[in-house]
């Protein structure tokens, strides 16, 4: 026996597929902008009270809700708030030792009926646990043992019986997502905090602080005032980033670049072998500290049209040198950024001068 479907259905494409989850979404924003908004402020402030106080978030669901807690405890756990997720299945034999006294639960459960979950209600007072819920069904038995209630409901699914949960599962995860995220505002949460917690990969590196990606020790280019061209020129080539710093006893004094050492060949020609660090250096270097992000050194780089920053101890030219920072140790981050700078330089590497050379 065959089953059919609707016609209307049946030829649903691909965006009017999307646009039922757009809707559902939509509906959850108008309720968090109205009859929800208390709701959700609430179990906010409630998770924040529990981070602070040392407790710990755990989430669990079964099914594709569970699929969805397990995220949203990832994004809380990324964002600054202590997070777990609790197979429901696995709690009734031996993991709700996960759970301590002070702990929100957070269960997810559009049907609020889903058997894993209701067998753990009865243990939840006896824990001191506080149990919040995302649901659908506001008179559900999860619910009305829940302290607090967040609605999901959706008008459909895309699934065509309307039995996949597909939009719900989307509404229960921007509804996490959001609620993660006010509770990172309501704590704090730095982008240097989210660095520490993502030290790997692209977001890591993106992220990092100036110290992690400059050159120091003996990478670190430098020349004495009194250097002569030769050494200036060994200096730059030795340690490959195109520029020297011109220091005396840990002071920077200057910088010289390879565009720098091009200008002056050009100008005196032979003559420039003569020639001092000290005399032909750029006395108004760029410098940063070794605290701001790598987006903050690019954006001083791309304003300036440069392609290295010293890093000083407090960011000034006054204070010891610490390092270099060069243009190539972020195009891993944001490549474009490189292209738009190199266009703007007649030399790959040239550091801004003064213009005197």
């Amino acid at each position: 026996m065959s089953t059919s479907i609707k016609h209307d259905e049946a030829v649903l494409g691909p965006a009017e597929l999307v646009r039922i989850e757009a809707a559902a979404l939509e509906l959850l924003a108008q309720r968090l902008d109205g009859p929800q908004r208390h709701a959700f402020d609430t179990v906010a402030a409630l998770l924040v009270t529990t981070a602070r106080a040392g407790h710990c978030t755990v989430l669990t669901g079964i099914g594709k809700s569970g699929l969805i807690a397990r995220k949203i405890a990832s994004t809380l756990l990324s964002t600054g708030t202590q997070a777990r997720f609790l197979h429901p299945s696995e709690a009734l034999h031996g993991d709700l030792g996960l759970l301590r006294a002070g702990d929100v639960l957070l269960a997810l459960s559009y049907s609020g009926r889903s058997e894993e979950l209701l067998r753990l209600l009865p243990v939840l007072p006896q824990l001191g646990v506080t149990l919040v819920s995302f649901t659908a069904r506001a008179a559900s038995p999860l619910a009305a043992a829940s302290a607090y209630v967040l609605d999901v409901s959706v008008a459909r699914e895309a699934c065509s019986y309307q039995l996949a949960p597909t939009a719900s599962t989307t509404a229960m995860l921007a509804l996490g997502d959001a609620l993660a995220i006010d509770v990172s505002r309501r704590l704090g949460f730095q982008p240097q905090n989210f660095a520490e917690l993502h030290p790997g990969g692209h977001l890591g590196r993106r992220l990092a602080p100036v110290r992690s990606l400059m050159h120091s020790g003996e990478a670190l280019p430098a020349v004495l005032p009194s250097a002569a061209m030769p050494e200036i020129i060994h200096e730059m080539s030795a340690k490959r980033l195109g520029m020297t710093t011109v220091q005396h006893e840990g002071k920077l004094l200057g910088v010289l670049s390879d565009g720098d050492l091009r200008r002056l060949f050009e100008r005196d020609g032979p003559q420039a072998f003569r020639r001092t660090a000290e005399e032909v250096m750029n006395r108004s270097p760029r410098t940063i500290a070794p605290q701001p992000l790598a987006p903050d050194a690019l954006a001083v780089m791309e304003a300036h049209k440069i392609t290295a920053l010293v890093v000083t101890q407090d960011g000034s030219r006054a204070t010891p040198v610490l390092g270099v920072l060069h243009i190539h140790d972020l195009w891993e981050i944001t490549p474009q950024h490189q292209k738009s700078i190199s266009a703007n330089n007649d030399a790959p590497f040239e550091v801004e001068d003064d213009g005197r050379l």
